[in-house]
């Protein structure tokens, strides 16, 4: 079985310990407020996900930028050019070009070094569902997988992976496009809190509206409820818009409903919160499909 590394990017907001305990590359991506721009670690070197969300609080507005070409043709390279075999799965290609633009720089290095192999795949998911994503597949890896079997494997049950969000501040639903000027005037003063999920086709989507926040945290956990495949080894991951004592809740929660063999949560990084804003929280794990 030839060698190969499994890459994924700063959108799967994996923390730092657990990007070392897989041994998984992450490529960073940039973030800027205003005409200062910032690179998105997971170790959080340039810009820790707490002052990030301050600024966001004070009224600052961030923008994200796409990993490009050059970046990806960089790091595959990498690894290519030293006969190890790369699978990048990426965050959904129906929130951002970054995976378009894996494709075509992989259509490219394909040619150029024909005895390796280069695959692509779209995690259909964002934030913490393309990090469990990630995380399964180097637990596949580890039992023996090839790259073309695993790279398989990943397009067969990516869409088992479930996800649940809500957000606290509607002006960033608004802003992305999933909700009016109105809605969000009107939402905000009647305390009304958004159900999202993730869809079949990789898009964030509202679902259902509740008054509240509490309200809004044991709606995510009926909507897990309906859909979780309680196994006995499953793994749970919450990403929060640096809200911890909600995902201290959401944690000790599933932990008493059901035979989780380990819960990881981490915030939200710059990229996808930008577009949730501060309080966002979601719930990922393995369901029964998103139909």
């Amino acid at each position: 079985m030839s060698q190969y590394q499994i890459i994924t990017d700063a959108c799967a907001d994996l923390p730092v310990k657990l990007v070392e305990e897989l041994g998984v590359h992450v490529i960073p991506m940039s973030f800027n407020f205003g005409e200062e721009s910032y690179t998105h670690y997971p170790d959080e070197r340039e810009y820790t996900a707490k002052d990030f969300f301050d600024r966001l609080r004070n009224g600052d507005m961030s923008t994200t930028n796409q990993i490009n070409q050059a970046e990806f043709t960089d790091v595959f390279e990498s690894y290519l050019q030293n006969g190890v075999d790369v699978l990048y799965i990426g965050f959904s290609s129906a929130l951002s070009g970054t995976y378009h633009n894996s494709v075509m720089v992989a259509e490219e290095l394909c040619k150029k070094y024909p005895e390796q192999t280069l695959l692509v795949a779209d995690s259909l998911t964002a934030t913490l569902g393309t990090g469990l994503l990630v995380y399964a597949a180097v637990q596949k890896q580890r039992e023996g997988m090839t790259i073309q079997e695993l790279y398989q494997w990943v397009q067969n049950e990516r869409l088992l992976v479930s996800g649940w969000f809500t957000v606290d501040d509607l002006h960033f639903l608004k802003r992305g496009g999933r909700l009016s000027g109105t809605a969000a005037l009107v939402g905000t003063m009647l305390g009304i809190k958004p159900i999202l999920r993730i869809t079949e086709d990789g898009k964030l989507v509202p679902m259902e509206k509740v008054r509240g926040r509490k309200q809004s945290l044991h709606i995510l956990l009926e909507h897990m409820e309906k859909t979780f495949r309680d196994t006995g080894d499953q793994v749970v991951f919450i990403v929060h818009g640096d809200c911890p004592d909600d995902a201290a809740y959401l944690k000790k929660e599933i932990k008493s409903r059901y035979h989780i063999k380990r819960i990881v949560t981490n915030n939200i990084g710059p990229i996808i919160g930008s577009h949730t804003g501060p309080g966002a929280i979601a719930i990922f794990y393995i369901g029964k499909g998103r139909n």
